[in-house]
């Protein structure tokens, strides 16, 4: 690519709309996958993301715009395009009574990869595989489990890779090895585009996609989303069975109130920290309920997401 000219985008989604009945899964979404980025499509169950996802593989065809992968067509084009791309759904079928390296021959023939043998060993030593790689599949963990799916998917080194929810229901650790394990591949220029509802995963991602109802909220890093925020966020947590929403929905100036587990967090538009906190602690001894801690905190991405859809759903 000379003259300083950008590559085409990995994958590309024109006004897309998919619908399944009177559903509307995606409505016009339109959003650009840069090449060697990791990009998350974020949002609830119900937001559009696997259809997204299916949709980028050519599993489903839009009822309205057009989707590219490389730019191709993923139904029209779709047997040029298995060798480029790696799907792993959410529900990846191994195969139980094969062995680990049963598994990664099997996929490797279905792609039609004759000497994969440098390729599997080398993604058995990244997966940490390697000493279980007699073992079958039933006996595998969870964690264990999903690497060697994604193992499967990357077999046929493939140039993008779609990832519909991959670390739902693994434990912490696994997730953790997981994250690793993409961004290895990652640095050695994989394109990744990853659905998932976990908007701590969302932070780990060059860009993301705020997904709600089938529509698009917003895309950019997650740094800028964050900056975006505008106001002072101030964490709460009392020593109350939960967080007393309906005193601090009270105080002038509160924007925003949002329960986070056993904390509250409180968005002001035009209050500084000091003040902030001045007027929370105020509030909270009238009521009689005990501060444990009053603090500003920088906006999350959850904080970002509910904001967007707060500001979305019409006022009576």
């Amino acid at each position: 690519m000379s003259d300083g000219q950008q590559p085409p985008p990995a994958v590309r989604f024109d006004n897309v709309t998919k619908a399944y009945g009177s559903l509307r899964a995606l409505e016009s979404v339109s959003l650009a996958v840069r090449s060697g980025e990791m990009f998350g499509l974020i949002g609830p169950d119900g937001a559009g993301k696997t259809t997204a996802i299916r949709l980028a593989c050519g599993l489903l065809r839009p009822d309205a715009g057009s989707v590219e992968l490389l730019g191709r067509s993923p139904t029209k084009d779709h047997r040029a395009i298995t060798a480029d791309v790696g799907y792993l759904s959410q529900r990846f079928s191994l195969y139980g009574d094969l062995t680990i390296d049963e598994n990664i021959a099997f996929f490797a023939e279905i792609h039609g990869v004759r000497h994969y043998r440098p390729a599997r060993d080398r993604l058995l030593e990244m997966t940490q595989l390697t000493p279980f790689r007699k073992r079958r599949a039933d006996r595998l963990s969870g964690g264990m489990k999903q690497k060697l799916a994604l193992a499967c998917t990357l077999i046929h080194e493939p140039k993008v890779l779609l990832l519909d929810e991959p670390t739902t229901g693994v434990d912490p650790v696994s997730r953790r090895e997981f994250w690793k394990l993409l961004s290895e591949f990652l640095s050695q220029g994989l394109t990744i585009v990853m659905a998932t509802p976990y908007l701590d995963e969302a932070e780990r991602c060059a860009r993301v996609a705020l997904l709600h109802a089938g529509r698009l909220m917003a895309i950019d890093t997650p740094a800028s989303l964050q900056a975006g925020l505008t106001g002072t966020l101030v964490e709460v947590l009392a020593d109350a069975p939960r967080p007393p929403v309906d005193q601090l929905s009270t105080i002038p100036g509160v924007a925003d109130v949002q329960v986070f587990g056993n904390r509250a967090h409180v968005r002001f538009d035009d209050r500084d920290a000091a003040a902030a906190s001045e007027a929370i602690a105020a509030v909270l001894a009238r009521a009689g309920v005990r501060a444990v801690s009053i603090r500003a905190v920088p906006p999350s991405l959850e904080d970002v997401f509910i904001d967007l859809i707060t500001r979305a759903m019409p006022r009576h």
